[in-house]
């Protein structure tokens, strides 16, 4: 059966016109083989859920093949996920052996989780002993064991996260290596590690801070710090005020406003170079005690050296001299 001529003729004009808008969405838009990834902006590009890059815009996967590392099981709380590793934990270098060595499990039981008998437990807590006694082979293994164990004691004290203690002991091992130990007390480096690796990672703590949980006075940790820091290249740069205020102030129960407004104080007086050759803590302490009279939150001088560890007189000369730089009248 033959189609009327009207018909076949609609049905050819609607071909062309297909055939036209495609040619023009050709016209417009780019070819995927001439794009090359690497003139694409950074900011034009998106990572999806799955893990892919693409350029929106053109629709261009950029990265497709990723990589997964994690385990081919699925666990769903921490007893599961026990079970289910086949590896240990990972290398630390807070460990003098790096977590590398074998240790036998102060638990009783077997395999099995059933208890071991009165002659097995004998044997392993000869066998646990011995171990313990091994692990350290040589003098300079069970200085670096103590060393060590003292970073992660004052670490602990003072409630820095964990990278800040991976940090202190790759340094100390650094001075460890460049025999930078000799002379000087285990317990004065292990200090002096710990206060750099603070600075490093950006969470300062005073000298005081570190002194109140060393076993050593504050003009020891001071004299090797400033040793290790120059024989090693630490290139530290000075600690900002600002990084303190946050913690004292959450100390003294002042309001996200006082914080914010010692913060300005601190700003706007360090750009007047009021900062220079000053004490850091001593310089946010008054800064925080101006912004809490500003806002109305009145702390006393002994309140806020208290927190800071610092005298009154510091925060009383620092106080004038950056109200004086703000142009306000006390």
């Amino acid at each position: 059966m033959t189609r009327p001529t009207r018909q076949r003729d609609h049905d050819r004009q609607r071909v062309r016109d297909e055939d036209a808008d495609e040619t023009t969405t050709d016209a417009e838009g780019v070819d995927a083989d001439e794009l090359d990834p690497e003139d694409f902006d950074p900011a034009e590009l998106t990572r999806t859920a799955d893990g892919e890059l693409i350029h929106e815009e053109s629709g261009l996967i950029v990265e497709e093949e990723q990589i997964d590392p994690g385990p081919e099981w699925r666990a769903f709380n921490h007893s599961e996920r026990q079970s289910k590793s086949r590896v240990g934990a990972p290398t630390t270098k807070t460990m003098h052996d790096k977590g590398l060595t074998t240790t036998i499990d102060w638990k009783d039981k077997d395999a099995y989780g059933r208890s071991l008998s009165s002659e097995k437990r004998s044997q392993m807590h000869r066998l646990r002993k011995w171990q313990e006694r091994i692990r350290t082979k040589d003098a300079g293994e069970r200085n670096l064991q103590f060393a060590l164990s003292e970073i992660d004691r004052m670490a602990s004290a003072l409630g820095v996260p964990r990278s800040v203690r991976e940090v202190a002991s790759v340094i100390y091992r650094r001075a460890l290596n460049e025999d930078l130990i000799r002379g000087r007390s285990i317990e004065g480096v292990s200090t002096a590690a710990l206060y750099a690796a603070c600075r490093k990672e950006g969470i300062p703590r005073s000298l005081e801070e570190i002194s109140d949980v060393s076993r050593v006075d504050r003009k020891e940790i001071g004299r090797t710090y400033r040793y290790i820091s120059q024989e090693l290249g630490l290139e530290m740069r000075p600690v900002d005020p600002k990084k303190y205020v946050p913690r004292f102030s959450s100390e003294l129960e002042l309001s996200e406003e006082v914080q914010s407004k010692a913060t300005e104080i601190i700003e706007t007086t360090a750009e007047q170079g009021l900062l220079s050759g000053k004490s850091p803590t001593g310089y946010a302490a008054a800064a925080i005690y101006a912004a809490s009279l500003l806002c109305n939150e009145k702390k006393t001088q002994r309140e806020v050296a208290d927190v800071a560890q610092v005298t009154e007189v510091t925060i009383r000369n620092r106080y004038q001299e950056q109200i004086e730089a703000m142009g306000i009248h006390a």
